[in-house]
């Protein structure tokens, strides 16, 4: 029997929120899916650069503005800077930020 995970995004005033486990010091950068972690569902990404000085961080964002096609501007580590589990909050119109990373998910599990 297979289970279908499902990443919560959360809408906000501004746009959604999602969380997400980064791993830093990986061989690419790269949104690899949606993964069980700690009993809650979070997007899985990998960054090359290293957790010093807000590097995998910034990097992060890069990588999730690219991903959903978006300015690097609309994406924000809200929480969990220094955590592995961080909440990035997403600018835009909240409905169509959803869909898009529902899409995005869809592609990456073929």
């Amino acid at each position: 029997m297979s289970t279908t995970l499902r990443l919560k995004i959360h809408d906000t005033r501004t746009g959604v929120t999602l969380k997400v486990r980064l791993t830093p010091k990986s061989s690419r950068d790269e949104i690899v899916g949606v993964e069980d972690f700690a009993g809650e569902v979070v997007l899985k990404a990998r960054v090359r650069a290293v957790p010093e000085a807000g590097r995998a961080n910034a990097s992060l964002v890069k990588l999730i503005a690219a991903w959903l096609k978006l300015p690097p501007s609309s994406v924000t580590v809200v929480q969990g800077g220094k955590s592995r589990v961080k909440h990035i909050a997403v600018e835009g119109d909240a409905g169509a930020l959803a869909r898009r990373i529902e899409t995005r998910l869809a592609t990456l599990a073929r």
